[in-house]
């Protein structure tokens, strides 16, 4: 079990009748605990549903292909409909032995902070499966996929400026709340914030998921050395990736990264361009300031009546800040939320209170 986390794992006798082998269930305890330190009471706000294989099995059509909905580094993505009408996304861990007892670990941590937390701009966990050797995470059904997919044309629609800061400000307030220590009484680090783990509702409201890696951090300590570097590859906070010290920081990165994502449109490394221009902040960071530069890293898909370049600047400005080098020169997420609450306004004043929604490709 990760540092920093303790969690009771109970077995449930099944009945005779049933045809599968023993779920084991979840039972949260009463309070999150630090190694060698007092533990702190909290509040659970919500429980989550423990399901069988079968269940499982029946909510997908026996993970029928029309029922598939994605691949992600745990497993598949499909989507179900539950006993009770719900419809839901469900994942099911498929890793190759080596991997099983990582992933096992993923799982439990996700159930977990899952069960803890509840806001707004976080995908909420309906309930998982661990029947057997069988492993399902099931959450809200998110009807627009993942923020990547829209940035690089998957999706059925593209996303103007108005929309993109909303995104990034939902995506925002979801790791300020994780940042906050208010829910749990210890600051959350995502630790693999992405575009791919931002999902858009039917509304395009952000909701961040996958927090198998998230990390507390130790009470009273603002860093946490660990000598495994965890995440995704262009998106590692360079600090961290050098020193093994990860902090709340190391989440503003990858959350600027992801803002020069919605600023380009183009993905945070694309393997497919040439040495130099592989990576997105290497080969944007020096002319994010710049604001004749700046314009021919515009995302040309963006249409030209739903932006101001003041509010352009402004939010290239804000991204370069999130990935400086040294973490200590990076905003916190709260000043995150703020900068782009006034980006917002900035962009609808200039363009006279207009709000553009969504074009259909």
């Amino acid at each position: 079990m990760p540092f920093g986390l303790v969690s009771a794992w109970n077995k449930r006798r099944r009945s005779k009748s049933h045809d599968h082998s023993d779920p084991w269930v979840y039972r949260p305890v009463e309070y999150w605990q630090l190694e060698d330190q007092t533990p702190r009471s909290t509040k659970r706000h919500h429980g989550s549903s423990v399901f069988t294989l079968r269940e499982m099995e029946e909510a997908t059509g026996l993970f029928s292909d029309e029922n598939f909905l994605g691949k992600g580094g745990f497993g598949r993505v499909y989507r179900g409909t539950l006993r009770s009408g719900e419809i839901v996304a469900i994942k099911k861990m498929e890793l190759p032995p080596f991997k099983e007892a990582e992933g096992e670990r993923e799982f439990r941590v996700e159930v977990d902070i899952l069960s803890r937390l509840e806001h707004q701009n976080l995908v909420s966990l309906r309930g998982y499966c661990a029947d057997g050797k069988h492993r399902f995470l099931v959450y809200e059904y998110m009807k627009n996929g993942n923020l990547q997919d829209h940035l690089n044309g998957i999706g059925e629609a593209k996303m103007d400026w108005p929309i993109r800061l909303r995104v990034a400000l939902g995506a925002a307030k979801g790791l300020a709340y994780l940042h906050s220590s208010s829910a749990v009484g210890i600051p959350i680090v995502h630790r693999d914030f992405k575009s791919t783990n931002i999902l858009l509702d039917t509304n395009f409201e952000a909701k961040i998921s996958d927090f198998g890696l998230a990390k507390l951090m130790p009470e009273g300590e603002e860093t946490y050395v660990t000598a495994r570097v965890l995440g995704t590859f262009g998106y590692f906070d360079p600090e961290y990736t050098s020193t093994g010290k990860l902090t709340l920081q190391s989440d503003v990165y990858a959350f600027g990264v992801v803002l020069l994502e919605l600023l380009t449109g183009r993905r945070a490394v694309d393997l497919n361009q040439g040495p130099n221009d592989q990576n997105l902040v290497l080969q944007v960071r020096n002319i994010l300031n710049d604001r004749k530069k700046l314009r021919k890293v515009i995302d040309p898909e963006l249409s030209r009546s739903s932006y101001t370049l003041e509010s352009i600047a402004m939010f290239a400005n804000l991204a370069s800040r999130c990935v400086r080098t040294e973490s200590s020169e990076r905003p916190s997420m709260e000043e995150c939320v703020k900068e782009l609450q006034l980006i917002m306004y900035t962009n609808s004043k200039g363009l006279g209170g207009v709000t553009y929604t969504l074009r259909k490709l």
